[in-house]
């Protein structure tokens, strides 16, 4: 069966790619941790069932208890799965023959399970025959066991059912619920000797025990209710006639989508408070149009005015007319309602217009470039988009992707889209490979293509529906290799180093243009590696420890010059935080007292008070310490560079930077003259109140 299963794949290879099919047939290594999306590991040491029929048959007992396994879970899993695959590798490949067949019954019998599809995978409830076929109702009874229960059903059928109760957030564990129930009752197996790779990174995605993805019903409502008001405005010169939601979010992609708070409400309403009720708030950024007009000014600093002008009148008539908190600023206006913050801003298509025609002067180009920024989110964001339905688990293994990211530090150098880019690459694109139905198969298939992936001598085109053109290709190959042109002696320098085109983004401007480079690559392409392969002996060898687990998201620092770690209570989000950082290596230089002057919480004093007004006039929104804390550094010192986790990590890499611009260079000529103990005091004292020490790791080698 499996090997007709190659042979389908390969055929849907050759007739897609054609002779371009050759790596993915031959060079993809499609391997068992890869191929399949749910893992099971049965621990059959001393199991009296297994040996009960002897070894002197033809039909060896591992091989006997192979199709039992395979029968047991096929007619309990029935069309949930596309394929069961049960093997026993009954002895290591390093078996001495001398010792006999001592280890015969030490290596765990392994599953490999392919879902069909995930609606069918993931159905809570299963139906068995009518009531009427007692035959089938005894038979189906015996199977099941006490989770057989008869059911009348909307359309009048009643028949026999099992039911897999669960909340929409861990329906992805219906299938561990099921294999675990029919394993348990028929094999007389301890659930401590079943182990099902299903959920062991669930950890980093939850928030107070609970995986913030399922208030997204709730914020999808909320922007509804937003989009209604902003397009019946009226006292506006100009309608409001587009607005799209760009935040990840918005799209069940960012790893902590925001719960409602009980401040961010309208005038005069509150809700529920708690003893850790937020001092912040995140905004949720939001595209708006007007519709057309040929009264907007010409001059680029007039045309900035006018929107500014927009958002202000926006922002009053959203107050006046439904007692909506605004704040404005020149560039956007953010709004408070049911509990949610939204950043609106404007895109003005003339501007843009203005800028890819390339008759804007330089001046204009700084004005305009974050309408094109605006342009190229909002193109990404109704892209990402179209992947949500037909791929329910894209957005899982973009969470689990983008957490894994920012725990090694590297949210300075892969931006939320590219992440976003790569993992919709391994749907559109998974062949040799099914499309991956689970989140740890998905995420592993992400850490290989990161460090697997060509990226000095291929572009990565993501065509989302097969719809780009001869032409566009060839206009994507002819910008990448004029990226590549000026380095074919020196491939050290590339830029962009990881080129990802897509319809609306041909050259690589969006994303990559300026990160990764190639120093920060070559490490993303380490630690992928290094993390892939950790995953692969996690799925497949007989290991359960979850702090194994936990060491796919804890990053090493010694491969740092120094360290600097912030106080956790001083993070906007400490509940963020994965763990807290430690470093046992090298000398500490600075340390610090934590500030008074923050809380991410509201003070007991606060709530005592009950004053919502006063309380919501202290709600910080987009208060960021860390970003700002990262910005003030990126701008004092230019001979060090930066990596940091924007998710809410407790510590900050630092390594010296040695690039060669000659700013740079004349910065580095005058920290040489610096004691390297004296450049991380001055980073020390840059953080005065949020750090809480620096660390100097490795000394550095001043050339």
């Amino acid at each position: 069966i499996q090997l007709q299963e190659e042979a389908v794949i390969t055929l849907q290879c050759l007739g897609k790619f054609g002779d371009g099919a050759f790596e993915d047939i031959f060079t993809t290594n499609v391997d068992f941790s890869s191929k399949y999306d749910h893992h099971i590991r049965l621990n059959l040491k001393g199991s009296k069932e297994v040996f009960s029929s002897g070894f002197c048959l033809d039909d060896e007992c591992w091989r006997l208890y192979e199709k039992q396994v395979h029968d047991l879970l096929s007619q309990g899993l029935g069309d949930r799965t596309k394929s069961v695959r049960v093997i026993w590798r009954n002895s290591s490949s390093g078996c001495s023959l001398e010792k006999g067949f001592s280890t015969l019954d030490r290596e765990p019998l392994i599953v490999g399970i392919s879902m069909s599809t995930p609606e069918k995978a993931f159905r809570v409830v299963d139906i068995g025959p009518d009531a009427e076929d007692r035959d089938a109702v005894l038979k189906f009874r015996k199977f099941w066991g006490e989770k057989a229960e008869l059911r009348r059903f909307q359309d009048g059928r009643i028949a026999e059912s099992t039911v897999w109760e669960t909340k929409d957030w861990t329906k992805h564990l219906i299938l561990k619920r099921i294999v675990e129930h029919v394993l348990v009752r028929h094999l007389s197996l301890s659930e401590t000797n079943i182990t099902q790779i299903v959920d062991q990174l669930d950890f980093s995605l939850l928030h107070g025990g609970t995986d913030p993805v399922s208030f997204f019903p709730n914020l999808l409502g909320t922007f509804e209710v937003l989009e209604r008001r902003l397009r019946s405005i009226e006292d506006v010169p100009l309608k409001i006639s587009h607005v799209q939601p760009l935040d990840p979010a918005l799209r069940s992609t960012s790893v902590f989508p925001p719960e409602p708070h009980p401040l961010a409400n309208e005038k005069g309403s509150g809700g529920k408070l708690s003893k850790l009720t937020s001092s912040c708030i995140q905004p949720l950024e939001v595209m708006i149009q007007l519709e057309g007009s040929g009264n907007w000014p010409k001059d680029d600093v007039a045309i900035q005015k006018t929107k500014s002008a927009f958002l202000l009148k926006i922002g009053e008539s959203l107050q006046s007319n439904w007692g909506m908190r605004c704040d404005a600023t020149e560039d956007e206006v953010v709004v408070l309602l049911s509990g949610y913050a939204f950043r609106l801003k404007i895109l003005h298509e003339r501007a843009l217009a203005l800028v890819n025609s390339g008759i804007a002067n330089q001046r204009a180009k700084r004005v305009f470039g974050a309408d094109k920024s605006l342009f190229f989110e909002s193109q990404h964001a109704s892209m990402i988009k179209g992947l949500l339905k037909p791929y329910p688990a894209y957005g899982p293994v973009v969470r689990l992707a983008k957490r894994w990211v920012a725990s090694h530090l590297f949210s300075a150098s892969l931006a939320d889209e590219t992440v976003e880019l790569l993992v919709a690459y391994l749907f559109v694109k998974s062949l040799p490979f099914k499309t991956p139905c689970s989140r740890i198969t998905g995420f592993l298939r992400f850490l290989r293509l990161l460090a697997d992936y060509d990226w000095a001598f291929s572009p990565m085109v993501i065509d989302m529906k097969d719809d780009l053109s001869p032409s566009d290709k060839k206009e994507i190959e002819d910008n990448f290799r004029l990226s590549r042109k000026g380095y074919a002696g020196n491939m050290q320098n590339i830029s962009p180093a990881m080129f990802l085109a897509t319809s609306y983004d041909k050259a690589s401007e969006a994303w990559t243009s300026s990160s990764p480079n190639s120093m920060e690559l070559k490490r993303l392409i380490a630690y992928a590696r290094s993390s892939a392969n950790l995953l692969t002996k996690l799925i497949c060898q007989d290991e359960s420890d979850s702090l194994r687990w936990e060491c796919l998201l804890r990053t090493p620092f010694n491969n740092y010059d120094a360290v600097v770690l912030l106080h956790g209570d001083k993070l906007p989000f400490p509940r963020h935080l994965l763990f807290p950082s430690l470093v046992n290596q090298g000398r500490v230089v600075a340390r610090g007292n934590a500030s008074k002057s923050f809380s991410p919480f509201f003070s007991s004093e606060d709530l005592r008070g009950r004053n919502l007004q006063k309380l919501k006039d202290k709600l910080m929104v987009d208060f960021d310490p860390l970003r700002l804390y990262v910005t003030d550094l990126k701008r004092e010192f230019s001979t060090v560079k930066l990596w940091y986790d924007a998710l809410g990590g407790d510590a900050i890499g630092l390594t010296w930077d040695r690039s060669g611009s000659k700013k740079r260079q004349r910065d580095e000529q005058e920290d040489e003259e610096k004691d390297p103990v004296s450049i991380l005091k001055g980073v020390g004292e840059a953080g005065k109140g949020f750090v809480k020490s620096v660390h100097l790791v490795k000394v550095p080698k001043l050339t």
